[in-house]
């Protein structure tokens, strides 16, 4: 049949339906748009590259979930009635596509930690930096240097736990060494008594894991009578367990290392406090810039003068610029016999200028004073 001889092709006197021009104009203006988006998005996605490599140098993680969250209330003001809505479920679309393609663009990149895999470090850093590549190292320090080295991007190394306290030994590393904090990471630590298939608790005679791990599960372990040793790390001695094959030996680690090496879960839970959480500290060599938004703390190392007041008067400049100190610890200084300096975090941007002119009054009383990097938090890992 042609048009014609087809009703719904024309109107009473065969002109064409001007529905079907209304239609033609409404996919032509489609087509426009589309084409105009095409371009946008590519110019998006090449900023979205520039953003990714910026995040690879400086190790900050694709997900800024503040970030995000701020950019789709700005933006989403921007459309009135329900269309926004719509709007909003578009924004967020775009912005899962641009983390999937900075995740591509970062696969090359490698994260150091200390120990091996299943440690608590390797899940912080795969939940920090997810598709990147985990290198293990036998420790802190060839962690750390990693970093410096260009070896690995960053490292991501434990700085407190909140039942044993402070890593000191990375802290000092911290103090000495040129590496930037751009970020801090909150991992909730569950302890579990590991056993090679068919050991059980009763028959366990020795525990072993790293000494905080240790620590954090002690009245369990003494409840139990078991003897202790100490491992470089949880991991670590997951798998000496399971090269071992001893029932009388157990390990104290996590769940994902029980999967990793094949052992069994033979009691769950054993940490003293549910409210275990291990903070880690992303390390580079370079200084992020403050991410916009949220809570920002800082950490801020010095040393004072050897004269009478001279800490007093750092804390007092300290408060007198505003920035409250969520925590002040002093550490020995491992070159200077009873020497020490002093570990600060606060809230605020100690980066910004505010913050440059409180470093440079604290110099009448100090003889150090150096930002190691200012960050959002709280950040917690899941």
């Amino acid at each position: 049949m042609n048009r014609k001889e087809n009703p719904a092709g024309a109107g009473k006197t065969g002109a064409p339906d001007m529905h079907d021009d209304r239609l033609c104009r409404a996919r032509e203006e489609i087509n426009r748009v589309d084409r105009e988006m095409a371009a946008l998005f590519c110019r998006r996605m090449e900023a979205v590259a520039q953003v990714a490599a910026y995040k690879s140098r400086h190790g900050l993680p694709i997900l800024d979930a503040a970030r995000e969250e701020e950019v789709v209330r700005r933006n989403a003001a921007e459309v009135a009635g329900e269309m926004q809505g719509y709007y909003t479920e578009f924004l967020r679309d775009t912005m899962k596509i641009s983390r999937d393609y900075q995740r591509r663009l970062t696969q090359g990149m490698h994260v150091a930690f200390s120990g091996v895999a299943g440690a608590f470090a390797a899940i912080a850093a795969g939940k920090i930096f997810p598709g990147a590549t985990r290198v293990p190292y036998g420790d802190f320090r060839a962690a750390y240097d990693a970093a410096v080295e260009g070896e690995c991007d960053v490292a991501v190394l434990p700085i407190e736990n909140s039942t044993a306290g402070e890593v000191g030994a990375v802290l000092d590393m911290m103090f000495s060494g040129p590496l930037y904090v751009n970020g801090v990471y909150d991992l909730s630590v569950t302890h579990h008594l590991l056993g090679i298939p068919g050991s059980r608790p009763e028959g366990v005679r020795e525990v072993i894991s790293h000494p905080q791990a240790l620590m954090q599960c002690a009245p369990y372990i003494r409840a139990h009578g078991y003897a202790t040793r100490e491992f470089e790390n949880t991991a670590a001695a997951a798998l000496y367990v399971a090269e071992k094959l001893d029932p009388t030996v157990a390990a104290i680690a996590s769940e994902e290392t029980a999967a990793l090496y094949g052992l069994e879960i033979l009691d769950k839970n054993i940490h003293t406090s549910n409210l275990n959480t291990t903070r880690f500290a992303v390390l580079a060599r370079a200084a992020a810039r403050p991410a916009e938004g949220g809570d920002r703390h800082s950490i801020l190392m010095f040393t004072v003068r050897n004269e009478a007041g001279s800490l007093a008067q750092a804390i007092n400049i300290i408060g007198r610029y505003g920035f409250n100190m969520r925590c002040l610890r002093s550490r020995p200084m491992k070159e200077l016999l009873w020497q020490y300096y002093f570990y600060v975090e606060a809230e605020g941007d100690l980066s910004g200028e505010t913050g440059r002119r409180m470093q440079e009054e604290m110099a009448s009383c100090c003889d150090r004073v150096r930002v190691y990097g200012s960050f959002r938090y709280p950040a917690e890992l899941h």
